[in-house]
């Protein structure tokens, strides 16, 4: 215990820490101001904890229990925290019991700064004057804050915390999952919407799930490289001892000159693909190179926890240097 202390400490003092923390309040911000501005206001029922708090909290006014919707997500974010944390276990992560916390928080300070009833015309509940248009303006802002947060390894809480409990105990992918908790929390709006308001959030779920998905295709995006050179074993040293990458070294023959040339395949971040085509063309190696997206990785292949090794010297023409290219 003592050293994930000393370790936690550690991270504190490191500028990472302090910018992924920098990012994951602005991510937080956007999505609250979706939900202030945009959501609570109109009292579109997305598949959302916010749209759960705001369906529980017009029934307890209903009783005369008044409970203010920052609250309310506050309240039922702790309660999903505990649960992941009793149900999918403690390295569920820090950063996620953040997000999810600061929400309500937020969410006040900015009925604080700029009420929404200032930007509502007399007589509308709705801020853009359509809800249609809410639920777009919503739907885009909340994207934008999830895709900030994907990108560092966080998330927004809430739901996602819902979507992983049922991908580990009903064996649903987590986009199925995902979809599944939305349309379960939007069906719960039928008591206090009518019915074109509670498909009018269905939908809005349906389109926040599939642009979440394409910008989570879009930050996961690994690139496949096959290389083609005379001086392969110059760039293999690069990947394995500057990238820090794995890559498999394939023997081939050449169909038109039938010269022997060994073909290099790697899986790299699109970062460490930029950085590779850099240094090609800085030490002007002769090259060919096809690379395609793979959206999808699983095995070992790990892009925070890459090994240093120690230079091995040069392979030879039929060697492998590393059977895991995809892998590690």
């Amino acid at each position: 215990m003592a050293i994930n202390f000393n370790e936690l400490i550690r991270q504190l003092g490191t500028w990472k820490f302090w910018k992924e923390f920098l990012i994951m309040t602005a991510g937080m911000t956007v999505g609250a101001a979706a939900v202030y501005y945009f959501l609570v206001p109109s009292k579109l029922i997305i598949g959302s904890i916010s749209g759960l708090s705001i369906v529980f909290s017009t029934l307890l006014a209903g009783i005369g229990i008044n409970l203010k919707v920052s609250t309310m997500v506050l309240i039922m974010n702790a309660i999903l925290l505990v649960l992941a944390w009793l149900l999918i276990g403690p390295e569920f992560g820090a950063k996620t019991v953040y997000t999810a916390l600061i929400l309500g928080p937020l969410m006040d300070l900015l009925a604080w700064i700029k009420p929404a009833e200032e930007l509502l015309a007399p007589g509308q509940t709705s801020v853009m004057g359509d809800p249609w248009l809410d639920l777009l303006c919503f739907v885009l802002m909340l994207s934008i804050s999830q895709a900030i947060l994907f990108n560092i390894n966080a998330s927004t809480g809430g739901l996602d915390i819902l979507a992983k409990i049922v991908n580990k105990y009903l064996h649903f992918d987590i986009g199925s999952s995902v979809t599944v908790a939305g349309v379960a929390i939007c069906c719960t709006a039928f008591a206090i919407n009518p019915f074109r308001l509670v498909v009018l959030g269905i939908i809005g779920t349906w389109i926040n799930g599939l642009v979440v998905d394409f910008y989570t295709a879009s930050l996961n995006r690994k690139k496949r490289v096959c290389i083609i050179s005379d001086s392969h074993d110059e760039i293999r040293d690069y990947i394995i001892n500057t990238l820090h990458r794995g890559c498999s070294l394939f023997p081939l023959k050449g169909g038109y000159s039938f010269d022997d040339k060994i073909e290099i395949q790697t899986l790299l971040t699109t970062d460490e693909y930029s950085a590779l085509m850099n240094y090609l063309k800085k030490n002007q190696i002769d090259y060919f190179i096809t690379a395609g997206n793979v959206s999808e990785v699983y095995g070992r292949w790990n892009s925070e926890n890459k090994k240093r090794r120690p230079a091995k010297g040069k392979a030879s023409q039929n060697s492998v240097s590393s059977g895991k290219s995809s892998a590690e």
